[in-house]
């Protein structure tokens, strides 16, 4: 009896998980479906799920540009570059300063630390549309408008509090007497830091970087306000804009997302292994 009921158990709930797996898979699976289509296909009454034309024109025209493309389809590799350039800019500045200050939070007794890091949480609680007017106005005068430095200064400010927590809890489950044994052989600070703390914390570093990395490469609303053209427009902004005052080039959009999901799938897909055991030890304290 007590195997009948585990094994109805376990079917109520795939049967439970197949209209959240529809949920998740569905938009994917119609964002690559839509991404091979014609337009008449995409347009066509009945909608069809799968074209009845597949083709790779969508995917070429961006890649290949050539005559009769929009501009936007003829720009796109640019602004892919340029979301790469900042989201690995500020993922590796990102990191260089959080670690350093985690190390500091996490084995330096420090009066109000508690306090502080409350403080530095406090700053990525701020909502980002009341700080885009200041922003602005510093970007503006600096002459960083429309560059991609703007972008990558703005996200290390949104990014750096979140990586210092995060590389906080983490460099806190590693046993201190390690660096006690590197301390009494010699060993400074700083080369304790790079030879035993980070390379023990590599999974944690590693799932905060690809946090920050698709803060950077998924934000939208900074990378619309503070750029203007397609030296720095950004992929998110570069996809909004297949969208025009009087038609939508559907299917340029729809292969420029799936363009756009792939680095962030397949640094997930690279490093999966050291996601997991990062997020698992971030969980543990001592």
């Amino acid at each position: 009896m007590t195997s009948k009921r585990k094994f109805l158990a376990k079917a109520w709930l795939a049967l439970a998980m197949i209209p959240v797996l529809f949920f998740i898979y569905a938009p994917l699976a119609w964002l690559l479906t839509s991404s091979i289509s014609t337009r008449a296909d995409l347009l066509a009454i009945p909608p069809r799920f799968f074209p009845a034309h597949p083709t790779l024109k969508n995917y070429t025209d961006i890649l290949l540009p050539g005559t009769g493309v929009s501009e936007v389809a003829r720009t796109f590799k640019v602004t892919l570059i340029n979301s790469l350039v900042v989201s690995l800019s500020t993922t590796v500045i990102c990191l260089v300063i959080a670690s350093l200050a985690a190390y500091a939070l996490a084995r330096l007794r420090l009066r109000y630390k508690d306090q502080f890091v409350v403080g530095i949480l406090s700053v990525r609680m701020i909502p980002e549309i009341s700080l885009v007017i200041p922003l602005f106005i510093v970007a503006a005068r600096l002459g960083w408008l429309d560059k991609p430095i703007v972008l990558i200064v703005t996200y290390l400010s949104f990014s750096l509090p979140f990586a210092t927590w995060m590389l906080t809890t983490f460099f806190e489950t590693i046993p201190v007497e390690l660096e006690d044994a590197a301390l009494i052989d010699g060993s400074s600070r700083l080369n304790t830091l790079i030879r035993i703390i980070l390379p023990l914390a590599s999974p944690g570093i590693v799932s905060t970087a690809l946090f920050i990395f698709l803060l950077a490469w998924d934000e939208f609303f900074f990378a619309l306000i503070f750029t203007s053209t397609v030296a720095s427009k950004t992929v998110p902004v570069a996809i909004a804009e297949f969208t025009g005052r009087y038609a939508v080039d559907i299917t340029a959009m729809m292969a420029g997302g799936v363009l756009a999901a792939l680095p962030p799938v397949i640094l997930a897909l690279i490093f999966q292994r050291y996601i997991v055991s990062g997020l698992s030890a971030g969980a543990v304290k001592g």
